[in-house]
């Protein structure tokens, strides 16, 4: 018989099996996810697009500099992270679904800033688009998460989760594959043009999801909600998801093992870019084909996890084995991308980096279920995104790090610190949510 999930009297759950609808379940019943997922398809793509396309124009116009490529990583997620505990505030207090419409129509107008920029001289106008991005994608993405498991339901939410985050994946192989062609052949104006475009397609998908559909409440207990939130502070809005996240062991957790992995997670786009220009350049490929190569196989590995994520949150829920599999997961995924740094050839990086990535996808899956799971939806938004301010923050700040490595110590050696740091959230895991006793 399924059982609900239970919380432990330290704040960590019962490793108890509950009912989950499958991929295939989740997208035929329900319209309103089918729209979101719709939307995120269409923008991820967009993204990837103009990632790749940012990556090459500053290549070209800097001369390959790593210092360049890094801060463009920085301020793509700094900002990000920052604005997140404000827009998870703003996702728990007003409409979420007002937050998504705005941020996607900003997002389409602040995606054209990039195509001004065509000298070296213009770096600081590519910084600032990023920014702008940034910073619009940090209110969309808090308003998302929150909404997330309410479109989704609690027995459809280990299904959307990992569906959420298999467009994103998939998408950075897609985009990474025919980004890379597709500003080869029509120039990096062209990757950026179809960025812009993706916000608004985006938008339309979200217009079509009733507001309604994206909170617990009755409109009548929302409106009584509303009412008493504007007696209290949004500054006290803030402190009451960090205070809740300090006192809370299973999400005060879940940040430190997050945090951990983004210091070394964080390198990964400069580490590729590294391995690109320093070690593998120079044969018949070119550099953009190598960093796509590269980052398609990530894209690839981060797919397949998100796909068998359903089946092996199902299995690990099932057997009880929910916290080992999570811990020797984060571990052994981080020892695999450090190996990869070793490897003499392109394509055993390649594979290296795939094998890490599907065990860190899958992985992800099944914590962030977990985590979501546990919050109640009057504060879902400001500690969802507290965590992922966290994560990003330190992940821009390590691509900072990695970048300035890259001028003093090899590729190889970046990829191994990286990978063997990233591993150490696991320890973390293992340590602080063994159950008591053991």
């Amino acid at each position: 018989m399924n059982k609900p999930l239970g919380i432990r009297p330290d704040g960590f759950f019962y490793w108890s099996y509950q009912m989950n609808l499958s991929y295939r379940e989740l997208i035929s019943q329900n319209r309103n996810f089918r729209n979101l997922l719709w939307g995120q398809t269409i923008s991820e793509l967009g993204n990837w697009f103009n990632f790749l396309a940012v990556l090459g124009l500053i290549r070209l116009i800097s001369d390959e500099s790593p210092i360049a490529a890094s801060l463009y990583i920085a301020f793509r997620t700094i900002p990000f992270a920052v604005l997140n505990p404000i827009a998870g505030t703003f996702a728990d207090r007003f409409s979420r679904k007002t937050i998504l419409l705005a941020s996607d129509i900003l997002r389409g107008l602040f995606a054209l800033v990039f195509l001004f920029a065509t000298t070296r001289e213009d770096l600081w106008i590519v910084f600032l688009a990023s920014i702008l991005v940034s910073s619009s994608s940090a209110f969309f993405e808090g308003a998302k998460n929150a909404a997330t498991p309410n479109i989704t339901g609690m027995e459809g939410l280990l299904s959307g989760t990992a569906l959420m985050f298999s467009t994103r994946f998939v998408l950075m192989a897609i985009g990474a594959a025919f980004g890379g062609l597709v500003a080869a052949l029509f120039g990096y104006k062209a990757a950026f043009l179809i960025n812009s475009a993706s916000f608004f397609v985006s938008a339309f998908s979200i217009w079509l999801i009733p507001a309604e559909s994206m909170r617990e409440r009755s409109p009548d207990e929302r409106r009584l909600e509303i009412a008493e939130k504007a007696k209290s502070s949004f500054l006290a809005e803030i402190k009451e998801g960090v205070e809740y996240t300090l006192k809370t062991p299973l999400a005060l957790t879940i940040l430190m093992l997050n945090a951990i992995w983004a210091a070394g997670g964080g390198a990964t786009n400069i580490v590729f870019e590294g391995l690109t220009v320093n070690v593998f350049s120079g044969g018949t490929m070119s550099n953009d084909l190598i960093y796509s190569i590269l980052m398609t196989v990530n894209g690839i590995g981060l797919s397949i996890g998100v796909f068998i994520a359903h089946r092996v949150g199902t299995f690990v829920e099932r057997k009880g084995i929910t916290r080992v599999f999570i811990g020797w997961a984060l571990i052994l995924h981080g020892v695999l991308f450090a190996i990869g740094g070793l490897m003499p050839s392109l394509w055993l990086v390649a594979l290296f980096v795939l094998l890490s990535r599907v065990l860190i996808s899958a992985e992800y899956s099944v914590q962030e279920t977990m985590f979501q799971r546990s919050l109640p939806d009057r504060i879902r938004g400001r500690i969802s995104t507290l965590d992922r301010g966290v994560e990003i923050t330190i992940f821009g700040l390590a691509s900072l790090v990695a970048g300035f490595s890259l001028t003093i110590i090899s590729a190889q050696l970046t990829t191994v610190i990286a990978g063997l740091v990233s591993g150490c959230a696991g320890v973390v895991w293992l340590v602080r949510s063994r159950k008591p006793g053991h």
